[in-house]
């Protein structure tokens, strides 16, 4: 194998390993032990076929610097994937002005959100409190469908791992 073919070799062995490595962890995050053990077998070997080239190679500072690029670059993959895929749930609160919302209310049930309301007093006085539990890739049409209805809404969003019951129903795309 040429030189320059074993440096791509540790590159991309690496951007993969790394980037499985993301979704490994998501998957332990989550509880998915299976998906987790699956991703984790293969990570492995990736992993040890490239370090493997570099040790061998150690005299060779291109293997060293294919590596590390290979291991920054499959962050930088790993999250972008990640990101787009977005697995997993999370809890939002948002906090809005006031107490009349029911035209927002109503646009986020039509929408498929599950939504138990709160009242709240703050230093401004009474809030209404939205408890929403939501897939992680519906948070960008949540946050669109809110700042259009309340400009000043305060959200904040927690991953969460369901235990019973709730509401979840899949946004569909338009």
């Amino acid at each position: 194998m040429g030189t320059f073919s074993g440096y791509l070799l540790i590159f991309f062995a690496r951007i993969a390993d790394v980037s499985m490595s993301t979704f490994r962890t998501l998957m332990v995050v989550q509880g998915r032990r299976v998906q987790a053990a699956i991703i984790g077998f293969f990570e492995i070997i990736i992993y040890v076929m490239a370090l493997g080239k570099v040790v061998n190679g150690l005299s060779d500072p291109g293997n060293l610097l294919a590596y590390a690029l290979g291991f920054a670059c499959g962050n930088f993959v790993g999250i972008t994937i990640e990101g787009k895929i977005a697995l997993g749930n999370l809890f939002a609160q948002v906090i809005l002005k006031g107490t009349q919302n029911e035209g927002l209310l109503n646009k986020l049930r039509e929408e498929g959100f599950g939504i138990t309301v709160v009242e709240g007093y703050g230093k401004e006085g009474t809030r209404q409190i939205l408890n929403i539990a939501l897939n992680r890739k519906d948070l960008d049409s949540l946050k669109k469908i809110v700042y259009e209805h309340d400009e000043e809404a305060f959200i904040t969003v927690n991953s969460t791992k369901p235990i019973s019951g709730g509401y979840f129903v899949p946004i569909k795309k338009k």
